[in-house]
């Protein structure tokens, strides 16, 4: 097997990253596999829900990076692995877990993907999806109300406490980082770009 065609999808929550990443996996099919950062948001077991509440999910120290590195190099070396499942209606990690297969292109989706230096160096595309900070609270409130069981007070103070703040600090910082930004999931010009590139990449494997 060909080695992976590896490529971080990152920026802020409601950026369109998801929209993105969908439009790649639905192009290439069974060529690609996807790894959602969220899932790995550390197990919490020691803490009761409502501390679990509490935690600043938006900064690095939330998730176990060091796990999804090696995950990585496993996929990478053309070994699957079992994927953690996060459960977003506890604040915490199920017991399930999802068995990621290596495929040609491996997406690699999360906020802060590009933040950590060794993870950034393990992507041979490196793409920041932006948008204005109004739409992206919007659909951060519709989805959290919509998927994750959350009411309107509890996002929108989450938001104002750490998602904001973390925003400007870590996950910005790290548009500079990226190989191609682009200001929209929809945006065709950046997805045909990407999408040649990555037929280039596995022609010349």
């Amino acid at each position: 097997m060909r080695k992976p065609v590896f490529i971080g999808i990152a920026g802020g929550t409601g950026s369109g990253k998801s929209t993105f990443t969908n439009r790649l996996k639905e192009t290439f099919g069974d060529k690609v596999s996807v790894v959602y950062y969220d899932n790995y948001y550390r197990r919490r077991d020691d803490l009761p829900f409502e501390e679990r509440k509490k935690i600043n999910y938006d900064h690095p120290d939330a998730f176990e990076t060091d796990l999804l590195i090696r995950h990585i190099q496993a996929l990478r070396d053309g070994q699957e692995v079992e994927c953690p499942v996060y459960d977003y209606t506890v604040h915490n990690r199920s017991s399930e877990t999802v068995v990621i297969r290596p495929a040609d292109v491996i997406l690699v989706e999360g906020i802060i993907v590009l933040h950590n230096e060794e993870l950034r160096n393990l992507l041979d595309i490196k793409v920041y999806v932006e948008a204005d900070a109004d739409e992206r609270i919007l659909r951060r409130v519709i989805r959290d109300v919509k998927e994750r069981g959350r009411d309107v007070e509890g996002i929108a103070r989450q938001y104002l406490t750490t998602v904001k703040p973390m925003h400007y600090l870590y996950v910005e910082p790290t548009r500079a980082m990226a190989d191609i930004v682009i200001n929209s999931g929809m945006n065709d010009v950046a997805f045909d770009l990407i999408k040649s590139k990555i037929i280039l990449l596995l022609q010349n494997q």
